[in-house]
């Protein structure tokens, strides 16, 4: 089912956002986890089941079964956890290439060359961040290299 938001009739060539099926349901629920997980409330929850945990242990005896216990429910937790920490920063990282590019189109002297940058290897990464730091007039005190452009003096 496709919804129409106030931002889709401003920017009519975006187009309507696409909702529904599969992937929207575990994107949704991938919010939901992630925001529960990061919450305080679930660190001093899951801290106190450790604690009730652990205090247990003589009444079962510290037997086989009782560690089992801790170590099954971490082990299935952490094996999710890690995919919807990597669907959560798939999300994220996508959202913000799609904003940076945005500005890039927008900004008139902007290099539109490095919008699809985030495809390229380590290596070439570091090239063209070579390129845009020999080309900036006045680069940060921390960006300068010896031999480098020198800021100019700030009034004092």
């Amino acid at each position: 089912m496709a919804t129409t938001s106030k931002a889709d009739r401003a920017h009519p060539s975006v187009g309507p956002k696409k909702t529904g099926g599969l992937g929207h349901v575990f994107t949704r629920a991938a919010n939901a986890v992630s925001q529960a997980a990061g919450n305080h409330w679930t660190f001093v929850l899951m801290a106190a089941l450790i604690l009730v945990w652990g205090l247990t242990g003589p009444v079962f005896g510290f037997s086989d079964t009782w560690q089992l216990m801790a170590n099954t429910g971490t082990t299935i937790i952490t094996f999710l956890m890690v995919f919807i920490i990597q669907n959560t920063q798939n999300r994220d990282s996508k959202a913000i290439q799609l904003k940076l590019d945005e500005l890039l189109r927008a900004v008139p002297r902007a290099r539109n060359v490095f919008m699809d940058v985030e495809d390229e290897d380590l290596t070439e990464i570091a090239r063209e961040k070579e390129i845009v730091d020999k080309d900036d007039p006045d680069p940060p005190a921390d960006k300068r290299k010896n031999g480098g452009p020198k800021a100019k003096p700030r009034p004092q």
